[in-house]
């Protein structure tokens, strides 16, 4: 059974730091690229960063771009991503999410490039 499952959000003020994590399990995580999404309250889905198998290459939204940094670690089956210099519009629920293959193929990636979701974790930026 396919399982990801997401960790680390919680409170923080504007200007802080969170690192989320996301533990993978059910399938060779080594083999695909994956993505972290969110969504903020009322809005839709919102693509944050890609990363692909190897971890050699890297994408950002705008928004996030020189604040947050995707990472993985192969050994261990686990995504991360380090959310620097915070806003109160950074608030959202964070999905980690596997792609079908090991690379993206667009900027952002399609939603159908994604085959699995973990459960959330929920970030608020707020003082």
């Amino acid at each position: 059974e396919v399982q990801l499952v997401e960790s680390g959000g919680g409170l923080v003020q504007p200007g802080g730091s969170l690192r989320l994590s996301c533990a993978v399990s059910g399938f060779s995580f080594r083999y695909y690229a994956m993505s972290w999404v969110r969504q903020a309250p009322g809005k839709g889905l919102e693509w944050v960063s890609v990363i692909n198998s190897g971890g050699g290459s890297t994408t950002y939204a705008d928004s996030v771009k020189g604040r947050f940094a995707i990472s993985r670690d192969n050994a261990k089956n686990t995504l991360y991503l380090q959310m620097n210099s915070l806003k109160p519009e950074d608030t959202a629920v964070y999905y980690c999410a596997k792609h079908r293959s090991p690379n993206y193929y667009s900027n952002p990636p399609s939603i159908d490039e994604y085959n699995y979701w973990g459960q959330g974790t929920q970030v608020t930026v707020s003082s």
